[in-house]
């Protein structure tokens, strides 16, 4: 099961595309609505930030996951569509932009959220283990650390990203100190469109490591072609990295913040 969390300002529904084809890779993806966060609810604010409600999400996430596992092992009449889908053991968080970062807190962070609850008592009984951040960042107000259970971990992040600059994942992924690591960096794309669909070429190699990912991290898929060599097929379109080699931005581009359509 893969538990997709969204961005600021859309809906799951943005990133369709992606998540149809993890579906169709015989992934089960849950994708919930936050609170504060989705459209609708952006745009009733008329102009308020909500973006803080976002330390709260990854108690969200802990409680879908949680909330759909128990579905999965048990009749249940809220949710009888995932009655025995799920496999506790094959578990994997993913999010994009906002939906990253708090994906990020509930895998790593050691600091509380705003009730004064642990991160990492928040992910106590899950057995997370594959993480894929889509141009998130870090909490760097709080502490990250790896877990001693040591998910994999895939971050994707475009060097063009004019919204969140590449830089706020390099340090996410520097300050996660395991072997089992890898950085998917997209040389043209901006924040959206390698996730929405809307770069095609994008998201092709998005989609298709993404999956390679996750089968091997979930399914133990015989690494046939290993991950390095898929995010390496298309060097114009992306880079992969691995283990501690991430990135190292030594001139990187300067760009003019934007972060509305792209």
């Amino acid at each position: 099961m893969i538990v997709f969390a969204h961005g600021y300002d859309v809906t799951p529904d943005t990133y369709a595309a992606l998540l149809d084809s993890w579906a169709r890779a015989g992934f089960v993806v849950v994708a919930p609505f936050f609170p504060d966060e989705k459209s609708s609810e952006v745009a009733a604010q008329h102009g308020a930030n909500t973006e803080g409600d976002l330390a709260n999400e990854p108690g969200d996430l802990a409680f879908v996951t949680k909330a759909v596992l128990q579905a999965s092992t048990s009749e249940s009449a809220a949710c009888p569509i995932v009655d025995g889908l799920v496999q506790a053991s094959e578990i994997a968080l993913a999010g994009h932009s906002d939906g990253a970062t708090a994906v990020g807190m509930l895998a790593y962070d050691h600091g509380d959220d705003p009730q004064g609850i642990n991160y990492a008592n928040l992910r106590t009984g899950v057995d997370y283990r594959a993480v894929i951040i889509l141009s998130g960042a870090e909490n760097t107000a709080q502490s990250y650390a790896t877990e001693a259970s040591r998910p994999d971990l895939l971050v994707i992040h475009s060097l063009t990203d004019q919204c969140n600059p590449i830089r706020n994942d390099v340090k996410l992924y520097d300050d996660i100190h395991q072997p089992n690591k890898w950085f998917l960096e997209l040389r043209t794309a901006h924040h959206l469109p390698p996730f929405d669909g809307a770069d095609v070429p994008a998201f092709r190699v998005v989609a298709a490591t993404s999956i390679r990912f996750l089968q091997l991290s979930l399914q133990g898929a015989p690494p046939s072609t290993s991950l390095l060599a898929y995010g390496n097929e298309q060097p114009s379109i992306a880079r992969m990295y691995s283990n501690g080699l991430g990135p190292t931005l030594n001139n990187p581009p300067r760009l003019v913040q934007s972060c509305g359509p792209n």
